[in-house]
Formats: C-alpha cells, structure tokens, sequence
C-alpha cells in the first residue's frame, strides 16, 4: 500500500464575519476569560510518559507563580462555561490537575485535566487556535456523524470537550487481535462506515491516530464505534483518496480485516446504509447545514489547486459536470450532499470504487 502525501504544514484559516455570525447564532461563540495566547506564557516543561515509558509527545508545563493561581480561575470558569452554566460556585471543588502542550501536527493544543476534588472524577478538555477549516469540520461532525460535540470559539481561541475512547493506532495493536470473530465483524463494519462517512463530508487524514474506537457494554456483548478526533484536514487536500481512511497504510489491518470478513455485497450493502442514514441527518438539520454552507462557499479554506484537482477527481468517480463548476471548497462539499441525497434511494456503489 502506498502512502498518502499529506500536506506538511497547512495554513490556519481565520474565521469570517459571516462564520462568526453563525457560531453567534447556534450558541457557539462565546466570551472567554483566557485566550490560547495566555497559556503559551510557560516558563519550563517535562516529558509525559505512557505507563510503559513512551514519550507521548505532549509536554507539562508550568506557569510562574504570580500568573498560576489567575490561569487556573480562567481554565476552571471555562470548564463551567463549557460542561454547565458558568458558575463559580463549583470553584473550591475543582482542581486544574495538570496543564499539558503538544507541539506535533497543526493545531499544536493544549490539554486541560480537571478534577473533582470531592469525589477524583476528572475530565479533560482542549485549548487551540481558532481555524475556520477545523471549526467546519467540528459542525460537520455535530450535524453529520452520530456523535454531538461540545465546542466554544472566543476570537482566535478554541475550546473542545475530550473525546474518549481508545487511539486507532493503540486499539489495532493491542486490543484487535484479542477480539473474537463476532467482534471482528462489528468493527469491519463500522470502518466501512466510518471510510463512507469521511468520503462523503470530505474529511482528510483519519490515520489510525486520528479516530478512536469506543467500546460500549450492552447486556450480552460489547458495541465498538468509531469516532473522529482530529478535524484540521476538512476539505482542504485536492487529493480524493486522502478522504478515505481505507488507503492510508496505518489503516492497512483494518482493510485486511474488511476484506477477510465481508463479501463485496456485504460492503455495499453497508455503504448505502451509511448514505442512506446521512441523508436523513441532512434533512433534520437542513437549516443548520444550509446556513453553515453558505458560509463555507464564500470562504477560502484551502488552495486553489486543490480545489481544482479535487472537483476533477470527484467528477472521475461520480461523473457529475455539476463538480467541475464549483469554485470552492464549500461548493464541492455542498455538490456532494446534493448529490447523495439525490441519489441515495438508488446508490450505485459502483461509481464511488
């Protein structure tokens, strides 16, 4: 298999009048007391190790102590703000545990543990620069995949909810060969899914460590899902087969176990019915969508060969001359949900191989 090429560096795209308004309006945008600026004031930092003393690429940093006691107020008034109503009343029963940076890939974040002092239930959430290519792939996921996310934008500041679950990369090598054949299935059939659903909503780089698998007790046997972690690659790479999570080689045992599970009626059968269950996402969220991609049209989130390579190559699989007078990124998106949902009653699963 051979790789995929991803762009190295990609450009961080401000967030429009028009985006902002939008966020406004579905509750999105809100004041903050802490820009993500503030928290690279850091004065030193260690390594955070795994348990088996692997370097996890994020590093711990400390604050001087005359600025630690007010960064720590601001992260816990963004942890109310976020999981409730904003009170300070919980204040005394919150702790900001630890305040750790990671400097690998784009959107190099922040990652806030806070706990429950009273009980130790902690959770974590996430401080990045605002990007409008990521925040469309944020809505998008809220409105399109069935998973809601909880996310705040305040100017060029980005707050997200942890998203938990086992990394892809850790669950294919660790906890995929334990499984049984029934289990095998049930994730086979979720990445399908999974692939379909980044295909169609033109979501990029979903390698191994950019999902998790979420595993879910049910009376007589586990469910496993998978979801989307990392959104900095929506709708930006001219390249096609960069939406499909099928031809990256850290997927590679997930397509073995695919193609040793299913017969290809099986995975067109599971096609249409992530097709046909998006379509219905789209139209109990019609306004929402619509209004989001009418701000994706008129907004520049990628390059223009990009654009250019992307429409020709979608137009090879769908054979749509609507892809080739798209003029943005936006366009192409909302061409595709067009033609899903024209088509999704009588999918050829052909056109998309």
């Amino acid at each position: 298999m051979n790789d995929l090429i991803i762009s190295k560096k990609k450009p961080s795209y401000p967030i429009t009048e028009k985006l902002d308004a939008y966020l406004a309006e579905y509750n999105r945008n809100i004041k903050l007391p802490i820009f993500y600026d503030d928290l690279l004031r850091f004065q030193g930092s260690i390594v955070v190790y795994d348990k088996d003393d692997n370097d996890t690429l994020w590093i711990r940093v400390y604050y001087n102590d005359y600025e630690r006691e007010e960064i720590e107020n601001a992260l816990k008034k963004v942890y109310t703000i976020l999981h409730s109503d904003g009170n300070e009343n919980t204040f005394p029963f919150l702790s900001v545990d630890a305040i750790d940076y990671c400097t690998f890939g784009n959107s190099k974040p922040f990652r806030i543990k806070v706990r429950n002092i009273l009980n130790d239930n902690f959770t974590y959430f996430y401080i990045k620069k605002a990007d409008a290519s990521r925040i469309y792939g944020l809505e998008l996921e809220h409105m399109l995949s069935p998973y809601n996310l909880n996310f705040l934008v305040y100017k060029d500041t980005l707050i997200e909810e942890h998203i938990a679950g086992i990394p892809g990369d850790e669950f294919i090598k660790n906890f995929l060969p334990k499984c049984d054949k029934s289990e095998k299935s049930q994730i086979a059939k979720e990445f399908v899914k999974f692939n379909e659903r980044c295909m169609i909503r033109l979501l990029g780089d979903m390698r191994s460590y950019n999902y998790v698998i979420v595993p879910t007790h049910d009376f007589d046997h586990v469910v496993y899902k998978i979801r989307a972690i990392d959104f900095d690659q929506q709708s930006y790479e001219g390249k096609f087969n960069i939406y499909r999570p099928q031809f990256f080689k850290e997927n590679l045992k997930m397509v073995e176990l695919v193609s040793e599970t299913f017969q290809k009626l099986s995975i067109d059968q599971y096609k249409i019915e992530e097709r046909s269950i998006l379509v219905k996402r789209l139209k109990s969220y019609h306004n929402r969508i619509g209004s989001l991609l009418e701000c994706m049209e008129d907004d520049v989130i990628s390059k223009e060969e990009n654009i250019k390579l992307l429409k020709s190559k979608i137009y090879d699989y769908t054979l749509d001359v609507g892809f080739k007078k798209c003029k943005s990124m936006g366009n192409i998106l909302k061409k595709s949900l067009e033609y899903l949902t024209h088509n999704y009653e009588n999918v050829n699963p052909l056109k998309f191989k």
